[in-house]
């Protein structure tokens, strides 16, 4: 749906996941990396600008070493649905072969960015492991055979805002996930 012009208030918002519902699961995210990666190093890769609170709070948990690493992709535009065209706008990575790497995401829906990251890691480098993580997982407009290996939540067709995800850029200082309904 083209939203332009559309205006959206915070007052509109129904809050879906509260700021502690998000906290507690980013803890037991956190708890699972731990026991897989132990006291390996792991680079984490965050995309930006949506999954950067949620990678930014799930890395507090961590206890191996970690570097982080921050890429730019979109597909949405002025839109509420992914336009299927992934922008690359800033994909400069180290050299991740041999390494562990952990993507963060904060959505996957049609999983169009998420392949087209994976595959880029994967045609560019031999890591040792390489593991997504999103926050969000919105499976009814899945459009590739993608899914991530640590998910926060499932989602059903909502737009969501808050928590780092936007309206044109707006709403992504919500400390909580919020949908507009009718939209």
């Amino acid at each position: 749906m083209q939203v332009k012009d559309m205006e959206i208030k915070k007052e509109d918002l129904k809050i879906l996941f509260t700021a502690e519902q998000i906290q507690h699961r980013i803890k037991e995210i956190a708890l699972h990396l731990n026991s897989i990666y132990k006291d390996e190093e792991v680079y984490v890769v965050c995309v930006l600008k949506g999954a950067v609170m949620f990678a930014v709070d799930l890395v507090k948990y961590l206890k191996m070493p970690l570097k982080m690493e921050f890429i730019r992709l979109s597909s949405y535009g002025h839109s509420t649905t992914t336009s299927g065209k992934v922008n690359a706008v800033d994909i400069s990575l180290p050299d991740l072969n041999g390494k562990n790497v952990l993507v963060v995401e904060d959505i996957v829906d049609t999983g169009l960015t998420a392949k087209f990251l994976l595959d880029f890691i994967n045609n560019n480098f031999k890591t040792k492991t390489t593991k997504f993580c999103s926050l969000l997982d919105k499976k009814c407009f899945r459009k590739t055979q993608i899914e991530p290996d640590f998910v926060g939540f499932d989602v059903d067709d909502k737009f969501v805002i808050g928590y780092g995800l936007d309206f044109e850029g707006h709403f992504r200082n919500i400390p909580y996930i919020g949908h507009v309904e009718n939209l």
